[in-house]
């Protein structure tokens, strides 16, 4: 059961969207193939992350790629796993561009990539005092993670495992679901790469113990230094797939030079055959 219920749901036209100034961004579902994906700013979904953290429930946050669209149409579980997560927002500017395309054009404040929303997510946790769990990555790179964060933001509890435990044996992962539980922390990021993060959460979300749950890609990598952030005017052109592609050319040629091409190719098809968006206007209420 979803922990987001709709106060307000209706459908609105493409040309109202387009048409409007909007001073203050609204949250919209926008249906693009079949895939329910939530525009929303990073200030709403840290909104909604503190909510659910105050009040005690449990959400899952996920994300949509150029990368993560193209695997929800090859794996049932994956599209599955994204259109039950209570929030699937946009992490790209393919996606807004995909979405410009098929008729709805929406301003870059759309696009929460973790390079944006991870900065802010845990300054607001600092202030707050929320508690991070950090799971995924090397053994060196999550201590790395942990001890650097900890060093910056004082008040922010953070802890972690490292992503390098046999994920098919369910003794191991029964200790590193119970070492997150009795952390008690609120928030869990996932940092294994897609979409074996998405398979995990997917697999044991009924048994963790957390108010919010993140698929992280390489966010723990890059908390520890291992892995650096895209610079911000290549990022803003849609250009960080090319600035990582340039960086590891042989493990993502296959995921950015064939998979981008094949969405290009989704985008054309829908265009021809489903002109239309179905776009939704949402206000959250946590029950």
């Amino acid at each position: 059961m979803h922990l987001f219920e709709p106060m307000t749901m209706k459908k609105i036209p493409v040309e109202q969207i387009n048409s409007q100034e909007m001073s203050e961004l609204p949250i919209l579902y926008v249906n693009l193939l079949g895939r329910r994906i939530t525009f929303m700013t990073v200030s709403d979904i840290i909104n909604t992350i503190s909510t659910a953290c105050v009040e005690k429930k449990k959400i899952v946050i996920a994300n949509y790629n150029v990368h993560s669209f193209n695997l929800s149409m090859q794996i049932p579980w994956f599209y599955s796993f994204l259109q039950n997560s209570e929030v699937a927002h946009c992490d790209s500017v393919g996606i807004l561009k995909a979405t410009k395309w098929m008729g709805l054009e929406l301003p870059l404040q759309y696009r929460a990539s973790y390079t944006l929303l991870m900065p802010k997510l845990l300054e607001h946790c600092n202030q707050q005092e929320l508690s991070i769990f950090l799971l995924g990555a090397k053994p060196e790179h999550s201590d790395a993670a942990i001890e650097r964060l900890q060093a910056q933001y004082p008040k922010l509890v953070v802890r972690g495992h490292h992503g390098y435990f046999d994920l098919q044996d369910p003794d191991r992962n029964n200790e590193v679901i119970q070492q997150i539980n009795q952390a008690k922390t609120n928030i869990l990021i996932v940092g294994m790469g897609m979409p074996i993060q998405e398979n995990w959460i997917y697999m044991h979300r009924e048994r963790i113990d957390t108010n919010v749950i993140m698929p992280g890609g390489a966010a723990i990598d890059r908390l520890a230094g291992a892995v650096p952030d895209c610079p911000a005017f290549l990022s803003n052109l849609g250009l960080e797939w090319l600035y990582r592609l340039c960086r590891e050319p042989k493990r993502l040629a296959n995921r950015y030079l064939i998979g981008n091409l094949a969405f290009i190719l989704h985008m054309i098809l829908a265009k021809s055959y489903s002109p239309c968006l179905e776009v939704e206007l949402k206000d959250y209420l946590i029950k």
